[in-house]
């Protein structure tokens, strides 16, 4: 009875080996590839799936989902013989699991190589500063060559992303500095001009030397491409109005004499008082033999 019992319980573990492999169930957005005697035969796509066991085989089994698979930096020469570092991401799906088994060993490694190769095509023939400005114009090329290259892959690449373009090290340490000069000198000229309006202040100043200090000041307040806003001190108001009171009290002949309202010709224009009183005289004076 034992030797029956044994061979039972062989069959019944066979059974159900073969059970396992018959009945294949295959993930929503997944396929696998089936072979048989190592010859493809069929896709399996998901829901649940019959083989024959011990003959067909489960080659690969294949997320259909879309991917992201970020690169590491890639050095690349731009056109000026700089080199730049580029972080890509690429976004891609299998559209043809067969192909993607069959056609190329291993897509990923493919396309990452595909991509540093187009890369330094495309950027070859820009220089840094277009480079650094024209993301959308790369990743479009790009994407053009990965998707036409990896179209027979059975792969489907539906973006491509630039994460970061680091450009050399002596650039950015350069406009580091520039930056920081920059920052010094405005902070310098602000630091001046204050020192300026408050020895100005300390001195006891009226308004006709205030307005004259203001009006010498303002342009240099102006001056650079960085001084989009300046603020003019609010007394600045009332020095212009005393320096305006005070231009008034000249005449258009200067020499402070004003104009003698009552002594108007016939033309209605005035005639300054001094003049009229020097020619009364003249007339009045009998002549020189």
């Amino acid at each position: 009875m034992q030797p029956i019992i044994i061979v039972l319980i062989i069959l019944v573990v066979l059974v159900f080996i073969a059970l396992v492999k018959t009945i294949q169930v295959i993930p929503q957005a997944s396929a696998a590839i089936v072979e048989r005697f190592g010859r493809y035969t069929r896709t399996l796509n998901a829901g649940l799936n019959i083989v024959v066991p011990f003959i067909d085989s489960i080659r690969n089994r294949i997320d259909l989902r879309e991917q992201v698979v970020p690169f590491p930096p890639q050095p690349v020469i731009t056109q000026d013989n700089l080199v730049v570092n580029i972080d890509t991401v690429i976004y891609y799906q299998v559209t043809d699991a067969r192909a993607a088994t069959y056609e190329v060993a291993s897509y990923i490694q493919a396309i990452e190589q595909l991509t540093v190769t187009t890369l330094r095509n495309i950027i070859g023939g820009m220089d840094l500063e277009r480079t650094l400005t024209s993301r959308e114009e790369i990743n479009a090329a790009l994407r053009g060559v990965l998707d036409e290259a990896t179209g027979k892959w059975g792969i489907r690449v539906n973006r491509v992303e630039l994460k970061a373009i680091e450009p050399p090290t002596s650039i950015q340490v350069r406009a580091e500095g520039e930056a920081k000069a920059a920052a010094l000198k405005a902070e310098g000229e602000a630091q001046a001009i204050r020192t300026v309006f408050e020895s100005i202040h300390a001195g006891d100043a009226d308004q006709k030397l205030l307005a004259y200090q203001y009006l010498q000041m303002l342009p240099k307040i102006a001056e650079g491409d960085a001084n989009k806003l300046w603020i003019v001190p609010s007394e600045i108001g009332d020095a212009l109005k005393g320096l305006s009171g005070a231009m008034g009290n000249f005449g258009p002949l200067g020499g402070g004499s004003g104009f003698n309202p009552q002594n108007s010709g016939k033309d209605g224009g005035g005639i300054p008082a001094a003049r009229d009183k020097d020619s009364a005289e003249r007339r009045e004076q009998p002549p020189i033999d």
